[in-house]
């Protein structure tokens, strides 16, 4: 929604200026962002007067569809070589979506999505693939043998399709012996296809984050799995992506603890200071707290709030606020349903509240897909409702939220502005 020149910028002297106020100093919870327990009615009234624009297709969208779309492309018309040289280019200059995606590993999605697609579908209807889709990607590998790129194209392929099997087996789609048995041969095979080549001597970060994949998902030693993501790091520091791999891997689910997780966390944050600041302790725990709220019992929340909003300066980027906003204000939210102990919701609270300080100073644009996608249920892949759908939820869950927040002001008749200049309140009329 545009705003007026005199409001956006600030210098209407009816606009008060949430910052000039104090806030946003990240010390702990506003006493402006006062609880409320209001009904769904309630909350939808006050929303609409919540001046917040929203974009239904962002430019990190944009962007990570145009490296796939290409990547698809270029393996329909079978132009191997110069999908090749776009991946390998791709991963020399470490090319990136405006969110950090890395964009060799989106075109090599692309390349494979075809046959990954079939074959989750037909996993998914309860049935074996059909083999000649990744037939014909072994056939490419066996052309093109000792090309990495197209190597990591091939073993991805069968990385996804054997966590189709995995997956599978837990929802009880198929026998679980049968789906342990196809999940070991397609993550055999891609580590065969993988042997011959180094990530780290190759310098490609995309090879070694499926390198990376591989040793988790054979479930190593957790000091093998933290040495060789870190490696990765150092060789993509930039790459937020493989830091919130490390932390997920190292929850105690996967082969990791608590105890190593925040250990290497801090070690993340130290390696990558340069580029995050503090950031790198967020990032390694992002997913990980998203998947196990245990892992707040050691966490450090100042580090964890510095890290944070040390991202948000180091990335000034919608996609990278709103994905931070949502973990907030949706995965740290109160859940009557998981017991924590009283340091390990203090943490969470602590958590929760930089919600405040991320909506004052950061906040300028609403991406809704990226709130619905804070809904999910951690780690599943259910079937999804349209993107209009989508769309409409992530969009009304967001401003319920930040209606819950601003309660009693905007009850008041007074409206709730974001833009490039920061939060405002616009008085009632």
């Amino acid at each position: 929604m545009p705003f007026p020149s005199n409001q956006a910028n600030g210098s209407d002297r009816n606009v008060v200026n949430f910052r000039a106020r104090g806030q946003g100093s990240g010390r702990g919870p506003l006493s402006l962002f006062r609880r409320n327990t209001r009904s769904e009615h309630d909350l939808d009234a006050l929303s609409k007067r919540i001046l917040l624009p929203s974009l239904p297709v962002s430019d990190e969208e944009m962007a990570r569809a145009t490296h796939q779309d290409r990547g698809q492309k270029l393996a329909r018309q079978e132009m191997w070589e110069e999908l090749s040289e776009q991946i390998q280019y791709a991963d020399d200059c470490r090319l990136a979506t405006p969110g950090g995606e890395i964009a060799s590993m989106l075109l090599a999605f692309g390349a494979r999505s075809d046959v990954v697609a079939a074959a989750e579908d037909a996993i998914t209807d309860g049935a074996v693939p059909d083999p000649s889709g990744i037939n014909a990607l072994e056939e490419v590998q066996a052309e093109y043998f000792g090309d990495h790129c197209c190597a990591l194209v091939v073993a991805m392929a069968h990385i996804d399709i054997g966590w189709a099997w995995r997956t599978a087996g837990s929802a009880n789609i198929h026998k679980k012996e049968d789906c342990q048995r196809h999940w070991l041969h397609h993550f055999n095979r891609a580590r065969d296809i993988l042997a011959p080549h180094d990530g780290i001597d190759l310098d490609a970060p995309s090879l070694a984050a499926a390198q990376c994949a591989l040793t988790a998902a054979f479930r190593q030693k957790e000091h093998r799995v933290a040495d060789d993501y870190q490696k990765l790091i150092d060789l993509d520091p930039d790459g937020h992506r493989h830091m919130r791999a490390l932390g997920q891997y190292l929850l105690p689910a996967h082969f990791g603890s608590y105890d190593t997780l925040e250990l290497e966390a801090r070690r993340t944050a130290s390696r990558t200071s340069d580029v995050w600041g503090d950031g790198g302790y967020a990032w390694v725990y992002f997913d990980a707290l998203a998947l196990d709220r245990g892992a707040l019992e050691l966490l450090d929340a100042d580090f964890f709030a510095d890290g944070i909003r040390n991202i948000l300066e180091a990335k000034k980027d919608q996609h990278v606020t709103n994905l931070w906003a949502a973990f907030c204000a949706v995965s740290m939210a109160p859940n009557p349903e998981i017991r924590l102990s009283s340091r390990a919701e203090a943490t969470r609270k602590r958590l929760h509240d930089c919600l405040d300080w991320i909506l004052g100073d950061y906040l300028q644009e609403l991406h809704p897909l990226i709130w619905s996608q804070a809904l999910l249920s951690p780690g599943q892949t259910p079937a999804l409702p349209s993107r209009r759908a989508l769309i409409n939820k992530g969009r009304q869950t967001a401003l319920r939220i930040i209606a819950t927040r601003f309660a009693d002001e905007l009850a008041e008749g007074s409206s709730i502005a974001f833009s490039n200049a920061g939060m405002y309140r616009l008085p009632a009329l």
